[in-house]
C-alpha cells in the first residue's frame, strides 16, 4: 500500500462542495442579523446542520460565510486570517450603539477637522492595541449578553480587549463623512474605531456603513446572494455555488490514501507513523488532510509519534 503526501497542498478549481457539507459565502444584506441569514438558507437548502462563522452587524453587508452539513465541524477555521471592512464614518455626533441605528448621546463641532488630522490618528489605532467594546454587542456580562443590558439602560464597565489592526488607508474625505478600509484581527469592532477616531479628533462620530470586503479565504468578489441560492434551489442545483471543506483547510497538509488505508481511517483505526510520508517532516499535534483515490476529503489527522502513528480527528466521509 502507497501513500503520497503533499505538503500544503492547494485542491483544484474543480473541487465542489459534496453531498455531506460545505461552505456558503453569502453576501449579506443590510438590516438582516446574521441569525436571519442562517434561519432563511436553512429553510431553502434544508440542511439540519448549518451556521455562520462571524457575526456581522445588521447594518453591515458583504462576506458572511455560512457552514453548513460537516462543514459546521469546521467552523472554527472559517475565522483564521484576518478580516477587512469598508468604514463609512460621519463626524459631529455619537451614539449608544456607536453607528447610525441607535440614539444620538452627544453633537460636537467638526468643521474644522482636516484631512490631515484625520489620517494622523491612524497610528493610534495601527498594530495591536486594546480596545473597549461597544455596550451594544454579543459579549457576555455575568451571563447575559451586554445588548440585553444596553435596551435596558443598563450600563456596565467593559474590560479592554486585545485587537490587531494591520491597516487603516483612507479611502474617502469629505466631512462629515469619511471612508476607510481596515485589514484587522478577531475581535476587532469598527464601530468603536469610528467612535474612538472621533474622539481622538476632539469631536464625536459614529459609523454609518460597513462592507467586509474579505475573511480569511472567503472574498467579497465571490459572495453569492440570498436570492441566487434560493433560485438555485428551485432546479435542485444551488450546490453548485457552494464552497468545499477543504477551503478553509489549505494551511493544512495533504495526503491521498489508498483503498487499504481509506478503510483503516473510515473504521478509525491509526496509521502507522511511516504511512504519511518521513516521521521526521512532522511534529506533534500536526494535522493533515486525507483524501481517497478519488479525490474526497474523508478525514483529518493528527500526529501523535507517543502512540506511534496518524490518528483520525476528524470524519467527514463514509460515515
Amino acid at each position: 500500500m502507497t501513500v503520497r503526501s503533499e505538503r500544503a497542498s492547494i485542491s483544484g478549481p474543480g473541487i465542489s462542495a459534496g453531498a455531506s457539507g460545505g461552505y456558503l459565502n453569502i453576501n449579506k444584506p443590510q438590516s438582516w442579523t446574521s441569525t436571519d441569514v442562517v434561519r432563511k438558507l436553512k429553510g431553502i437548502i434544508r440542511s439540519k446542520k448549518i451556521g455562520h462563522g462571524g457575526t456581522l452587524d445588521p447594518l453591515a453587508t458583504g462576506v458572511l460565510p455560512i457552514c453548513f452539513g460537516t462543514g459546521t465541524r469546521f467552523a472554527d477555521t472559517v475565522l483564521l486570517g484576518t478580516k477587512s471592512y469598508r468604514i463609512t464614518m460621519e463626524l459631529g455626533s455619537s451614539t449608544d450603539t456607536y453607528d447610525a441605528t441607535g440614539e444620538t448621546t452627544a453633537e460636537a463641532e467638526w468643521s474644522g477637522t482636516t484631512q490631515d488630522q484625520v489620517t494622523a490618528t491612524f497610528d493610534d489605532f495601527t498594530g495591536k492595541f486594546d480596545q473597549i467594546p461597544p455596550m451594544f454587542s454579543a459579549l457576555h456580562h455575568n451571563g447575559q449578553r451586554l445588548y440585553e443590558l444596553a435596551r435596558k439602560g443598563i450600563e456596565v464597565e467593559r474590560p479592554a480587549r486585545p485587537v490587531e489592526v494591520m491597516r487603516i488607508e483612507l479611502v474617502e474625505f469629505n466631512a462629515p463623512e469619511i471612508v476607510l478600509d481596515v485589514e484587522c484581527g478577531h475581535g476587532f469592532y469598527a464601530r468603536t474605531l469610528a467612535h474612538d477616531i472621533g474622539e481622538k479628533l476632539g469631536t464625536h462620530a459614529h459609523l454609518t456603513g460597513l462592507v467586509r470586503t474579505h475573511a480569511g479565504v472567503f472574498k467579497l468578489e465571490d459572495t453569492v446572494t440570498i436570492e441566487q441560492v434560493s433560485k438555485e434551489a428551485e432546479s435542485g442545483d444551488w450546490r453548485s455555488l457552494a464552497m468545499p471543506i477543504d477551503t478553509t483547510l489549505q494551511h493544512l497538509g495533504k495526503t491521498n490514501l489508498n483503498g487499504g488505508f481509506v478503510d483503516m481511517v473510515r473504521h478509525g483505526r491509526q496509521l502507522a507513523v511511516d504511512d504519511i510520508g518521513e516521521s521526521g517532516d512532522y511534529k506533534s499535534g500536526d494535522r493533515i488532510r486525507a483524501y481517497t483515490p478519488d479525490g474526497e476529503l474523508i478525514a483529518i489527522l493528527i500526529f501523535e509519534p507517543e502512540r506511534l502513528g496518524w490518528r483520525p480527528e476528524k470524519m467527514l466521509a463514509g460515515i
